[in-house]
């Protein structure tokens, strides 16, 4: 594993995302990341709660990660407070954890998974995301299987987030 890049920040708002709270990850901690803004990251918050992420421009190379309410809730710590934080880069294959159901659909269906691996990794990452958001277990497989069977039926280059939900 990296060495961890560790810096001070405030949480900001984009009040043109309805209010979306933020981390602002300043230009120069950008370019001790690499300068780029397509690798994956683990982001940990006052050495208390840590998550993947990716850095998404802010513009005048600053970039940004977002924080949701409940992790905000979860650090006990509100818009406009100072966080330190600390960047490394993830190892991991996708970027976020694979829902166990879906780990097993792959193991069942070579063409599916097959298939899932010629996706972008931001749309592996979607399925992957989709799955897990339930808590319900059959839910998640239930989902599973209906994402990879839609995503079988489509040509390959074809594969948008609406077709692959069957929309």
């Amino acid at each position: 594993m990296s060495s961890p890049t560790t810096f001070t920040t405030r949480i900001h708002s984009l009040d043109y995302l309805l209010g979306m709270t933020y981390l602002e990850i300043p230009p120069d901690v950008v370019q001790q990341l690499g300068g780029s803004f397509s690798m994956r990251l683990i982001c940990t918050v006052n050495n208390a709660l840590d998550w993947q992420c990716g850095l998404v421009a802010l513009g005048q190379g600053a970039a940004y990660i977002s924080i949701s309410a409940k992790r905000m809730k979860a650090l006990r710590v509100r818009l406009g407070d100072e966080v330190l934080v600390s960047l490394v880069k993830d190892e991991s294959e996708y970027g976020v954890p694979v829902p166990e159901e879906l780990q097993e659909l792959f193991g069942q269906d070579p063409e599916g998974f097959q298939r899932f691996k010629q996706l972008a990794p931001g749309k592996q990452r979607y399925i992957i995301n989709y799955v897990a958001t339930v808590k319900n277990s059959q839910l998640r497989v239930d989902r599973a299987i209906q994402l990879i069977e839609n995503l079988k039926r489509l040509p390959a280059g074809r594969e948008s987030f609406r077709a692959i939900l069957g929309k």
